[in-house]
């Protein structure tokens, strides 16, 4: 079992918290990916996890076991840094079996775990390298080879792709995706990159200031964010936000004022609000369609288009000089200055309140 559950764990350095209560169950074989903003303490949050960190206060346990002092190498962990940290003078082969050397395990226990790592990560032309002889995806393989011949109870990865190029960072997600089904391992991801925990993680963790704002799969974060931040963390391009007030409300939902003076209704609960409360719509790419002016519900100018082949996304300004992002089908064809007409899919617009948090939805088949 690698079952990993964080309680009340906090950090600072000096007068500057960075934790601020994380409290997190991580499951046995769970792919779980922490991400957030820059200065979050994602990274902070996994370096305490590793021992790397100190805790100020708190616990960490590792299947039951307190593991919150325990040093580094004692606790079954393995971690993969975003700097390979390769030793340049060893060979493939001596990088991935020199912590089996140096813990006293024998030679041909060592040669079974590294053959298997290499199998495993498609390493076996490249043993007798050495790290310069290598692609920065080679690297990377390397250095999750030497986690692997350790078999730790839960892998720890803080940033690896983000020193590759994005052809091999796809590469690598795949291989990486492909790695935890074939290990079944219990393993903690950091990124920044919100597509990177969308296709990794089976549980994402989403922090944000020291705190958590929400755990789920990646797509409960997506379809059901907790609040106003998940729903423009989450996604790319990132939803967009349109202020508006509550004008009525019944048991079918909200109807909902928009800064530029269109009107619709969103099927959520009014939770306490009154007619004239502040409110944020929000609403991503793929739920608005552009159409002729005369068809549409609302209006706005096309402003920038961004042609990527199968989808366009077009940048669209309305009235209240609010930008709205747009996916349309890739052979889009509006010109800069083009007014268009907007339709909204009323049944995917979240909406949320003053102080940041979605409001109920009353049905979802999402």
């Amino acid at each position: 079992m690698s079952n990993l559950t964080i309680k009340n764990l906090k950090k600072s350095y000096a007068d500057t918290e960075i934790l601020k209560g994380i409290n997190l169950d991580i499951k046995d074989h769970e792919f779980v990916v922490f991400v957030g903003p820059s200065g979050c303490g994602k990274s902070t949050l996994l370096r305490t996890i590793a021992g790397l960190e100190e805790a100020t206060s708190g616990n960490i346990y590792l299947d039951e076991r307190e593991i919150t002092d325990v040093a580094p190498a004692k606790r079954d962990l393995a971690m993969v840094f975003q700097t390979y940290a390769l030793y340049p003078h060893m060979t493939v082969r001596k990088n991935m079996s020199f912590a089996l050397e140096l813990a006293g395990t024998n030679k041909s226990e060592i040669e079974t775990k590294v053959n298997e790592a290499a199998r495993i990560l498609e390493l076996q032309p490249l043993l007798d390298r050495k790290p310069k002889e290598l692609s920065g995806g080679q690297r990377q393989r390397v250095a999750i080879g030497r986690s692997i011949v350790r078999h730790p109870k839960v892998f720890l990865f803080d940033e690896p792709l983000s020193n590759l190029d994005a052809a091999l960072r796809v590469q690598m997600r795949l291989e990486l995706a492909r790695l935890h089904h074939d290990l079944n391992a219990t393993m903690i991801y950091v990124t920044h990159d919100q597509i990177e925990a969308m296709t990794l993680a089976d549980k994402v963790v989403v922090l944000n200031q020291g705190h958590i704002e929400q755990v789920g799969t990646p797509m409960e974060l997506y379809h059901r964010p907790a609040n106003q931040f998940v729903a423009g963390f989450m996604g790319m391009p990132k939803m967009s936000f349109l202020p508006g007030q509550i004008i009525a409300g019944d048991n079918s939902g909200l109807q909902v004022q928009l800064a530029s003076g269109s009107k619709l209704e969103v099927p959520v609960r009014a939770e306490g609000l009154t007619k004239g409360s502040t409110i944020t719509l929000g609403i991503r790419p793929e739920h608005i369609q552009v159409t002729d002016q005369q068809e549409g519900r609302f209006k706005g100018r096309l402003d920038v288009t961004e042609h990527l082949g199968s989808d366009t996304f077009c940048y669209v300004q309305t009235s209240a000089k609010e930008t709205l992002t747009v996916r349309t089908p890739g052979d889009f064809s509006g010109r800069f200055g083009d007014t268009v007409g907007l339709n909204f899919d009323a049944a995917h617009c979240h909406l949320f309140g003053s102080d940041g948090r979605s409001l109920e939805r009353i049905q979802s088949n999402f």
